[in-house]
């Protein structure tokens, strides 16, 4: 849409002719109904005199515009931008406005709790959308300080970047009680990380006193009607476990005067880094006792909205092709954190999950550079990806092990010294890096950030007749075009059982492999271990290979594997060569089935379980899926009536049956758990559980409407809603299909949070009936238009993932989705790059899926 865009050379045009933005004024009045709000704004800048520029603001009534004291006619705000001609030296812009409350997640967003009936709004402003709610110059190097005014419903509480002020109570002329929340003056910062939140939060407060002596205010807050869910002790510890460690290692106080965290209703995201106020989705408020990676995944968003106030708040990218930078930094710092300063010492175990996203995303055609070139919004938007948050942070931990721990915090901290409250580059950082190391970085940056891609590391194994090595070798190989050969940090080791059956340690070699071959030498002349490990304890980012005979000792011994970060270097090695066709599908569930029972670490457990749904639902050759279905069912509701009562993994493993539940007997079971006819000892029967098995039964036939209605009765939530609208969409009826179809594509008033879980529903039979959705295929190509020019974008970009009919691709004869996918690019050459982007990564995992199943013999 024109004018929603922003080029990175309209940026900069507007950043030679706006030569500092000084201050915001910003008056918001939330008390005039639930569409609209009032917006005022007043920007002071200074500019090159003469020159011309323009600001941003999304709104359908614009009252007033007023520059430097000359009033300008409303009707120049032409495409969602206020043209400024005829600068001075100093100027004052003035705008008043009102904008729109939105409720897809952008802007300023606005919910009715059903619980309750209580309104709420939050903001999220990532990447362009401040301008929903005020008048800005929209993009990261413009910074300046604000000050804001929010008018609020007596009884709402209002927070900001800045201190919650006591509100003034003022009575209007309609007799109403109103708030007014004056909000201090704030540090200077870019526009998308300002924040607002407006409604009748509830939560707690503390304090922890700053390595600068400073007491900073911590608030922790969400909805009324769950605050009685919410864990506050937890989250303000592990609040307090980050700042104690990223104000040590990075030798700078808090930026910021206090220290806000609400959790919100329908969020887009997981979180947002706003200085001083972060976001969560409330699904983190968890209403029914948590599993222990439910709680390590919110203890590591938690701290990585932290470590982004320092990276990303306090210093910030010129421009976004060094979003990368923000997000890889935020996720390498915050594993660390929770591996050294938190209970979650096996915080780089559960990195494993995001890795294997980076992994993916690298993997398709699209894949780019981590540095990569961002011309405008567009590209921004769809850049939010495994290899922005995932890979770059696995290349961060290289480049710690490359220049040295020290070293790199040393150069660091001078980095974000020499740029607080600024913007600053990828330059600018390497450059401090390579003082502080005295190692060159060009190479390393070029090969690492400037290049796309990722290389396959394997061993070489060279045996005596005697049964020892006579050499070991790591023979790196390139394996996405236009990568080269890559620096890697990493360890090799050899493992064999011993004579009482436990696995023990030949030999572990930490090494620089560089190049096309790099020798082991600690390996020479020792007996060819069962088991020969080319990336022991996870430093690299690479595919790797384990050996013919590895891969028959791990399938056979993995019982035997103890290490929880050595069982997922190995199972990660068997689900990427399973994935390359060189590991029958088959044989990999086979081995994560036999790993389930040892495994005691819960991401690693919940990582399996994912690759076992995704080979189930699209690996398993055609001719083999209902068999290999029906034995995965079985021996999931097995492993769920046999795991340790009340634990994690019986409740981890209670959710993975009812998802793969197939025969008559399958579903029997869970009707009888569901009902409380056969309890499951130990297992916590709570609301998500008994929601998780009511949808299972109506996607086999065994449930229904009534069911629902008496569910949704005990749990008149959103979340139950969202449930609800999940349950009814997996109904197998045609119609219901047909109507869900249409309602997530047109239906403007439906959540996104809904929606998503009504497409859930809607694909609930793709991977039993398949053919009963060929029709959507073409349905699908012919909406594509219409999604993109209805919906915002991150609505639009979801809807093209998620109902990209890929799960049909190979089981439907004569139907060929990828092929479907082709016909439309050709026909389609003027569509955007962000749509033309995601319909090329379908195609891609359409004929992977198609390549594996070939194999699967």
């Amino acid at each position: 849409m024109p004018g929603l865009n922003l080029t990175r050379d309209e940026a900069v045009a507007r950043a030679e002719a706006i030569t500092s933005v000084s201050h915001y004024t910003i008056e918001l009045d939330l008390t005039r109904g639930n569409t609209d709000f009032n917006s005022r704004t007043r920007i002071e800048f200074d500019a090159v005199e003469g020159e011309a520029t323009f600001a941003d603001l999304v709104s359908q009534n614009v009252h007033s515009i007023r520059l430097n004291g000359t009033d300008l006619s409303p009707v120049i705000h032409q495409d969602h931008r206020i043209p400024l001609e005829g600068l001075q030296s100093h100027n004052v812009l003035e705008v008043d406005a009102d904008c729109q409350y939105m409720h897809t997640g952008e802007g300023l967003h606005r919910f009715t709790d059903p619980a309750d009936g209580k309104d709420y709004c939050y903001s999220q402003f990532e990447v362009p959308d401040a301008r929903r709610v005020y008048t800005t110059f929209e993009q990261p190097d413009l910074k300046a300080d604000f000050q804001v005014t929010v008018t609020a419903p007596a009884g709402w509480k209002v927070f900001s970047n800045a201190p919650t002020p006591t509100p003034e109570i003022v009575i209007g002329e309609d007799g109403v009680e109103r708030w007014i929340y004056r909000f201090d003056r704030t540090e200077r910062m870019s526009t998308y990380i300002t924040a607002f939140v407006a409604g009748p939060y509830e939560g707690v407060t503390s304090s922890l006193t700053s390595c600068d002596g400073r007491e900073i205010p911590l608030g922790v807050y969400c909805r009324a009607s769950l605050v009685e869910h919410l864990d506050s002790d937890h989250i303000l510890e592990i609040t307090r476990q980050g700042f104690e460690f990223f104000e040590g290692q990075y030798g700078i106080a808090y930026p910021f005067t206090k220290y806000d965290q609400v959790f919100v209703p329908e969020y887009n995201a997981g979180a947002m880094e706003n200085a001083g106020l972060v976001t969560f989705r409330d699904q983190y408020v968890f209403r029914t006792r948590p599993t222990e990676n439910q709680l390590e995944n919110r203890a590591n968003t938690i701290l990585h909205e932290l470590a982004h106030m320092w990276f990303g708040d306090l210093v910030t990218m010129k421009w976004w092709n060094d979003l990368w930078l923000n997000e890889s930094f935020a996720e390498f710092m915050s594993h660390l954190a929770l591996a050294e300063a938190t209970r979650y010492t096996q915080g780089w175990t559960g990195f494993m999950l995001r890795k294997d996203w980076g992994l993916k995303q690298d993997q398709l055609p699209t894949t780019h550079p981590i540095k990569a070139e961002i011309r405008d919004l567009a590209d921004v938007e769809v850049n939010f990806d495994g290899i922005t948050y995932a890979k770059g942070a696995s290349v961060l931990r290289q480049l710690v092990t490359y220049v040295g721990r020290d070293a790199f915090f040393t150069g660091l901290h001078e980095y974000l010294t020499t740029h607080s409250y600024a913007n600053a580059t990828l330059a600018d950082l390497l450059g401090e890096l390579e003082a502080a190391s005295g190692r060159n970085l060009s190479h390393w940056s070029k090969v690492w950030l400037e290049e796309a891609g990722v290389t396959l590391l394997r061993p070489e194994i060279d045996v005596n007749e005697d049964g020892t090595l006579s050499r070991l070798s790591v023979i790196q190989e390139v394996f996405t075009e236009g990568a080269s050969l890559r620096p890697h940090r990493l360890a090799v080791a050899g493992y064999s059982v011993n004579e009482d059956g436990a696995l023990v340690q030949d030999f572990r070699e930490e090494l620089d492999v560089d190049g096309a071959s790099t020798d082991v030498p600690a390996a020479a002349g020792l007996a060819r271990p069962d088991l020969i490990v080319i990336n022991d304890g996870d430093l690299a980012y690479a595919k790797i290979r384990l050996d013919p005979a590895s891969v028959d000792f791990a399938t056979e011994h993995i019982a035997a594997i103890s290490d929880s970060v050595l069982r997922g270097v190995i199972m990660a090695s068997a689900w990427d060569m399973t994935r390359d066709g060189e590991m029958p599908a088959r044989s990999y569930l086979n081995l994560a089935l036999a790993s389930i029972p040892v495994e005691d670490n819960a991401q690693l457990l919940q990582l399996t379980l994912n690759h076992i749904d995704e080979t189930v639902r699209t690996f398993i050759a055609p001719q083999a899926r209902g068999k290999t279905r029906e034995f995965v069912g079985r021996r999931l509701g097995l492993l769920a009536r046999t795991a340790s009562s009340g634990s994690d993994v019986q409740t981890m493993l209670v959710r993975a049956a009812a998802r793969n539940a197939t025969t008559a007997e399958d579903f029997e079971w869970l009707r009888k758990l569901y009902s409380g006819d056969e309890p499951l000892d130990g297992l916590d029967l709570n609301v998500d559980i008994k929601w998780n098995l009511l949808i299972a039964l109506v996607r086999g036939g065994y449930a229904g409407e009534d069911d629902i209605v008496a569910m949704l009765a005990d749990d008149d939530t959103m979340t139950g809603r969202q449930y609800a609208a999940a349950a009814r969409a997996a109904v197998a009826d045609p119609q219901v299909k047909a109507s869900v179809f249409e309602a997530v594509l047109h239906d403007q008033s439906i959540p996104n949070d809904t929606r998503w879980s009504m497409i859930s529903g809607f694909w609930a039979q793709a991977h039993t009936t398949p053919e009963a959705y060929v029709e959507y295929v073409s349905r699908y190509f012919d909406a594509i238009d219409s999604i993109w020019s209805e919906h915002t974008f991150h609505t639009a970009e979801d809807l093209t993932i998620l109902l990209f009919p890929s799960a049909l691709d190979g089981y439907v004869a004569d139907l060929s989705v990828a092929q479907a996918g082709r016909d439309w690019l050709a026909s389609h050459t003027h569509a955007s790059t962000g749509t033309i982007r995601i319909i090329r990564e379908r195609i891609a995992v359409c004929e992977r899926q198609l390549m594996v199943q070939k194999a699967d013999i």
